[in-house]
């Protein structure tokens, strides 16, 4: 089931719809590219903004409360290494704040109540429908990353889905309401056999094939959204190994959004597998391995991120490192946080494990 929470997670990122008035789709495109250069608060303040200027509109506090959730996300230790990807749902172990999860209920519950009152007066407001299927999705991401429950979760996103389902109705030419529906293609396709028939008997269908060809139509031809759909298909594009579509992609990100260094992250995870990659054919090449090295040495010089930050690089690429078979280089990355004090005790932790792993060898 690991598939399944990427596209209920993901959705909170859905920006706003085309019919939004001016001055919301200015500030919420300013909150949203705070929020991919991972500040919170300059985000926050044009989606605080948004509410104010147009307290009956969902969009204001739909986005204040994507912000909150992606906040929580990325400062759980555990997922840092791999914001965007499935694993870290799957793996991860989200550390809900109780002040911010309730501050992020009153949010996304005020979202779906506007986008309510507008869709009881207008059935085809499509902006309405387009937000209450944004905070479908968000509800949905809670259920999966905090409270573990994914049949719960799949059943509202599907929801969500659907709402974008209606907007394509009632306007055919516009794009970003595919992205849902183009990840849900791709997620539900790459499901084991079994667990496909399972959800098909609550009508969820999908295929791979085509939700990659509508993820990269929105990378296109997307009005809000091309951003995140390519977010999406740098990791889709390392799970099917196009490892130069992958690295293409998240380094157009780092170079519009230097101060978001997951992106870097997401690039250097590329550049490895592609390097071993290249290894099992005995087609070896200096200038990925090159281009790694250098990656990593631009993070671990970067002013702008914090002691914590910088250990999880040196940690990440000692695992890459190790994933190379270079085990002295990266018993030194590795070393680097286990003897620094301050260092996060969980990370520290991993950290003295893999050295003791490389003693061993």
């Amino acid at each position: 089931m690991k598939f399944i929470p990427l596209i209920l997670t993901l959705i909170l990122f859905v920006p706003a719809a085309a019919q939004s008035p001016p001055q919301l789709d200015t500030l919420r495109a300013e909150g949203y590219e705070a929020l991919y250069n991972l500040d919170y608060d300059a985000a926050r303040k044009r989606f605080q903004k948004m509410i104010e200027i147009a307290p009956e509109h969902p969009a204001g506090p739909q986005c204040y409360a994507s912000s909150l959730w992606l906040e929580q996300l990325n400062e759980a230790s555990e997922l840092k290494a791999t914001l965007y990807s499935t694993e870290s749902y799957a793996n991860g172990k989200a550390r809900a704040d109780r002040r911010q999860v309730d501050e992020f209920r009153k949010w996304i519950r005020q979202a779906k109540q506007l986008a309510d009152a507008r869709l009881r007066k207008d059935p085809k407001d499509v902006d309405a429908l387009y937000y209450l299927g944004a905070a479908e999705g968000l509800e949905a991401a809670f259920a999966a990353a905090v409270e573990r429950r994914f049949m719960a979760a799949l059943r509202s996103g599907s929801k969500s889905v659907d709402h974008h389902r209606d907007v394509l109705k009632l306007s055919p030419e516009y794009r970003d309401a595919e992205l849902t529906i183009g990840l849900q293609n791709y997620i539900i396709g790459s499901l084991p056999l079994a667990v496909k028939m399972m959800v098909a008997t609550m009508g969820v269908r999908g295929s791979k094939k085509r939700g990659l060809e509508t993820l990269e139509r929105v990378s296109i031809e997307g009005q809000n959204s091309r951003d995140l759909a390519r977010v999406l298909l740098v990791d889709l594009y390392r799970r099917e190994k196009r490892w130069d579509d992958a690295i293409k992609i998240a380094r157009e990100l780092s170079a519009k959004y230097p101060r978001n260094y997951l992106f870097k992250l997401q690039m250097a995870d590329a550049l490895g597998s592609q390097i071993v990659a290249l290894r099992k054919t005995k087609t070896p090449s200096d200038t990925p391995e090159k281009e790694l090295a250098n990656l990593f040495a631009v993070l671990l010089r970067d002013k702008a991120l914090d002691p914590s930050t910088i250990d999880l690089v040196h940690f990440r690429y000692g695992e890459t490192l190790l994933t190379l078979a270079q085990p002295d280089a990266a018993a030194k990355e590795f070393g680097a946080v286990a003897n620094r004090t301050a260092a996060d005790a969980d990370l520290k932790g991993l950290a003295r494990q893999r050295l003791e792993q490389i003693r061993k060898r």
